[in-house]
């Protein structure tokens, strides 16, 4: 691990100041990834302990270092390790929007990194004016990103909190909350009720959890669902309507996934227009985790 420093990803452009900075498997510690978050580290490890080396990274090239196991089966906070303590919630910057940031709120702290060009192409493609629509919200990440590209967002999340913390990311880019529309509740109820009542949108994102159970039980798998939802979600676009598909979906072939958002069109009985495929940031390196499809049907 001495040449450590000589593997660090530099920032993707001007405008961003969080992204992944390292990501390596294989050492005598196991797999290492570092978030970079304007200075601050988080290390996530396969591990159950910290990779030492990477203390010297305090104070030449972050500010502060936190650690946690890569887990998704453990809830807790990420762990202090050198620099600067991060008493509070604090902002970052991707492509020139500004979200924020907590590592006090659990596993996720409030933005996934590998989705940065994804909200880059929202920036670029969503036209103002336009009625669109965030499924699985979240932190609204990608409400924002529209938001701040002129479309009228509607954002679904099971979470109240996640909610307000999406109005407070609206906020930090001087948009305000009100002239956008937050929808508490499951996805997919609030898809159907969208096509019943004839709700209309321009362009539909679908970025859901890889497992989740809803409280009367509907349990969904990405792998096995994902076509249905997409089915779901072209019963409320408009005629040369969008849908931005995003998957977690690591044993997945891109081909099968592609394949899903196929079978999801003709389902939700639209024809295919426009379909393209895209790849994860550069610095994710050889990871294809992500997958990304985006469409446009008439």
């Amino acid at each position: 691990m001495k040449n450590w420093r000589e593997q660090l990803n530099p920032a993707p452009d001007a405008h961003t100041n969080a992204w992944r900075i390292f990501s390596g498997e294989g050492f005598r510690w196991g797999g290492i990834w570092i978030d970079h978050f304007d200075g601050r580290w988080l290390v996530q490890t396969d591990r159950d302990h910290f990779p030492e080396a990477f203390r010297e990274a305090v104070p030449e090239l972050a500010t502060s270092l936190y650690w946690k196991k890569r887990d998704k089966a453990v809830k807790g906070t990420p762990q202090w390790i050198a620099g600067e303590v991060q008493a509070g919630p604090f902002e970052i910057v991707e492509n020139s929007v500004r979200y924020r940031i907590d590592f006090s709120s659990g596993y996720s702290q409030g933005i996934f990194l590998d989705q940065r060009e994804n909200r880059r192409r929202l920036l670029e493609r969503v036209r103002p004016g336009e009625r669109v629509l965030n499924c699985f919200a979240y932190t609204c990440a990608f409400s924002v990103a529209m938001a701040k590209a002129g479309g009228i967002v509607t954002s679904l999340d099971l979470s109240a909190p996640y909610l307000d913390w999406g109005k407070e990311n609206l906020r930090a880019n001087g948009i305000d909350p009100a002239g956008h529309f937050f929808c508490k509740g499951d996805a997919f109820e609030w898809l159907e009720t969208f096509h019943r009542q004839e709700r209309r949108f321009n362009g539909v994102v679908i970025d859901p959890p890889t497992f989740s159970r809803n409280q009367k039980g509907r349990v969904f798998r990405a792998e096995k669902d994902y076509a249905g939802l997409v089915a779901l979600a072209c019963g409320v676009l408009e005629e040369d309507g969008w849908l931005l598909c995003t998957g977690n979906t690591h044993h997945q072939p891109a081909r099968d996934f592609e394949a899903a958002v196929r079978e999801g069109v003709r389902r939700g009985r639209r024809i295919l227009n426009h379909l393209e495929s895209h790849p994860m940031p550069p610095e994710y390196g050889r990871e294809s985790y992500l997958k990304t499809v985006w469409v446009r049907v008439v």
